[in-house]
């Protein structure tokens, strides 16, 4: 049996999440990650992994039509999983389905509507004027009316659970792999170009959503001898140019996933700032697990489910205060037992309820429910 497991853009962040799900069903089926690519190529941090990518390179329409034969020969799977509720992935799995009968599962792990809503009235207006866009805001309002058309749903957060119902299949990491004794702090620390210095580390595709600007003045804050290490960011970014200007920050490029923890290892903090907004009310962000997985100290803030994944593990402040994110950070590198004790903890929380074995225990049965049928 095959699965294709559908990306609505290959050259995007959003290939990590369609990833994960081949990752998590390479273990019993033939799976590969397939899509439109619309930017020059493959998302850097899915190179050179175990998951299988075939794609089309594409634009926006009218071009993008021309190339929908080329993207629907692509989904040839038994089954197809549709990663997130957009055109170019669940519309086009849509299509796949109707030409030959197949199940369908789809995939939220982000309220898709979100990112547009935070730009307001006219910026709303604007987006949804944008038709060339084949995710356009127009396009993907159309899409997520459609979600109830899937034969099963699985979703990231218990806000998406609230708003489309399914089956919670939150992020997670395969915790044997990522075992924090197979890595080396030292050789990170060294690789990172810090001696005795402190690390803050943010890991991942630095947005504002995500509280970047805040991390870096929380940091700022904390003095000499504290450093923050930014892990993933594109320094063709004006913002990261911005940031690598300043004398307490390190910006190092995007990386390989599996490399992650060969960096992850040198953190004496993981700072996962989330703001609130339209954005983040329905996200968890992954690299949260990554950091737990690894049993590193980790601070974040206050949205979405980030309280309750944490709760006695983590140290959760207020969102969009850099004051209060700087005591935190400033709390757990001065005490490090406490730190210490709270990685460890999240350690085990991600070894009993983010893990790949819990998460195959919740998507084995429905996807063999799915074939069965």
């Amino acid at each position: 049996m095959k699965i294709s497991v559908v990306a609505f853009d290959l050259s995007d962040n959003a290939t990590g999440r369609a990833d994960l799900l081949a990752r998590l069903l390479a273990a019993r089926w033939e799976v590969e990650v397939v899509g439109p690519q619309f930017g020059p190529s493959l998302w850097k941090p899915a190179e050179g992994g175990s998951v299988r990518h075939r794609t089309s390179r594409t634009g926006k329409y009218p071009g993008f039509l021309r190339r929908l034969p080329a993207l629907l020969s692509l989904i040839d799977g038994d089954l197809i999983v549709a990663s997130k509720p957009r055109p170019t992935s669940y519309g086009l799995g849509l299509l796949a389905r109707s030409r030959r009968r197949r199940p369908l599962l789809l995939d939220i792990d982000d309220w898709e509507l979100g990112f547009f809503y935070r730009a307001g009235v006219w910026g709303r207006v604007g987006r949804a004027l944008d038709l060339a866009d084949p995710n356009g805001l127009a396009w993907t309002w159309m899409t997520a009316r459609l979600v109830r058309r899937a034969d099963a749903l699985t979703v990231a957060s218990r806000f998406l659970a609230e708003r489309f119902g399914g089956v919670l299949l939150p992020h997670v990491r395969d915790t044997d792999a990522w075992d924090p004794a197979r890595y080396d702090p030292a050789g990170a620390r060294a690789a990172l170009g810090v001696g005795r210095e402190k690390v803050v580390m943010f890991l991942g595709t630095p947005r504002a959503y995500k509280g970047v600007d805040d991390l870096v003045e929380a940091v700022g804050l904390l003095g000499p001898g504290v450093v923050l290490a930014m892990v993933g960011a594109n320094r063709e970014r004006l913002a990261v140019r911005r940031w690598a200007a300043l004398p307490h920050v390190k910006v190092l490029g995007e990386i390989p996933f599996d490399e992650v923890p060969h960096y992850l290892v040198a953190a004496d903090v993981v700072a996962v700032p989330q703001r609130a907004t339209t954005d983040t009310v329905g996200q968890v962000p992954a690299k949260l697990f990554d950091a737990m997985a690894l049993g590193r100290p980790i601070v974040s803030t206050a949205v979405s489910m980030i309280p309750e994944i944490l709760d006695g593990c983590g140290l959760v402040v207020a969102p969009g205060e850099p004051r209060g994110l700087a005591a935190a950070i400033r709390r757990l590198l001065e005490h490090p037992a406490e730190a210490r004790e709270l990685g460890a903890r999240a350690r085990r929380r991600c070894d009993e309820r983010y893990s790949f074995r819990a998460a195959r225990a919740t998507l084995f049965p429905l996807i063999e429910r799915l074939l069965s049928a």
